[in-house]
C-alpha cells in the first residue's frame, strides 16, 4: 500500500526487493483502487533476474518496501480517445491510461510470442478495441506492432493522442508511424535506474535541443517531439 496521490497513469514504484540488493527495482503502476485508508496499487512484472525473482516469491501478506509514487505520467484527459500502444512488459500501465480514458480508446499490443502475451483480456474489457502482434505470429498479426499503428491511424486520425510505452526501437519506430500522420505522442522511456529520484543521474536520455534528461524525475513520459531518436 502506498500512501501518496497518482498524477497521472504511468508513474512507477521504486520497490527493494531482499536486504541484500542495494539498488531498488522500478516497476510502472499498472492500477489502482483509492480508499479512505490508502491507496492499493497494483503492479505486473517479469522476472528478469534476482531482484525480481526475490519479489515474485514473496507470499500473500508480506510487506515490501516500496518508495513512490514516482516519476510524471501520461497526459490523459477523462473520456478520451487515445491509441495506446504496448510492447512486452510496457503493456501494464497501458492499463491505467485505458481505464482513465474511460472505455473509448483502442489498444494495440506486442509480444514476442503466444506465450509472453499479458493482461489482453483485461484491455478488451477496457478499452474500445484491442489489437494483438507477435513477431513469430503465434497470436494474431503477425509481424511488429508499429505495422498495426500505421494500419489504425490510416482508417482513424481523430485520436488525441498515441501513448506508447515499450523497448526503445519499438518506441521510435510508434513515434516514426505518429508523425507520419500527424497524430500527437507520449513515449514512457525504459532506462536503468539507480535512485529513483533525480540524485545519481544514472538514468539519462537526450533531447533534441541537446540537454540531458533524466527518466525517473523528468519522465519516464515525454513528449516524443522531445527525444532525440538518433543519440
Amino acid at each position: 500500500m502506498v500512501r501518496t496521490s497518482l498524477t497521472g497513469p504511468g508513474q512507477f514504484v521504486h520497490i527493494k526487493c531482499g536486504h541484500s540488493r542495494l539498488l531498488r527495482r522500478p516497476i510502472s503502476v499498472c492500477d489502482w483502487q483509492g480508499s479512505p485508508e490508502g491507496d492499493t496499487l497494483t503492479i505486473v512484472f517479469e522476472v528478469r533476474g534476482e531482484g525480481t525473482a526475490w519479489l515474485a516469491r514473496r507470499p500473500v501478506g508480506r510487506h515490501v518496501d516500496v518508495l513512490g509514487l514516482l516519476g510524471n505520467g501520461f497526459q490523459v484527459e477523462d473520456q478520451g480517445a487515445y491509441l495506446l500502444v504496448g510492447g512486452g512488459i510496457g503493456v501494464p500501465p497501458l492499463l491505467g491510461c485505458a481505464k482513465v480514458c474511460g472505455g473509448g480508446s483502442v489498444a494495440l499490443l506486442g509480444f514476442r510470442s503466444k506465450d509472453r502475451a499479458l493482461l489482453v483480456d483485461e484491455l478488451a474489457e477496457a478499452c474500445l478495441a484491442v489489437r494483438v502482434a507477435t513477431d513469430d505470429g503465434s497470436l494474431y498479426h503477425h509481424g511488429f506492432v508499429d505495422e498495426l499503428v500505421r494500419q489504425e491511424l490510416s482508417k482513424n486520425r481523430s485520436f488525441r493522442a498515441v501513448l506508447a510505452c515499450g523497448p526503445k526501437p519499438m518506441l521510435k519506430s510508434v513515434v516514426q508511424a505518429a508523425a507520419e500522420f500527424g497524430v500527437p505522442c507520449q513515449v514512457s522511456m525504459e532506462e536503468r535506474m539507480a535512485c529513483g529520484v533525480g540524485a545519481c543521474l544514472g538514468c539519462a536520455v537526450q533531447m533534441r535541443d541537446g540537454t540531458m534528461r533524466h527518466v525517473c524525475k523528468d519522465g519516464p513520459v515525454f513528449d516524443a517531439e522531445e527525444v532525440d531518436w538518433d543519440a
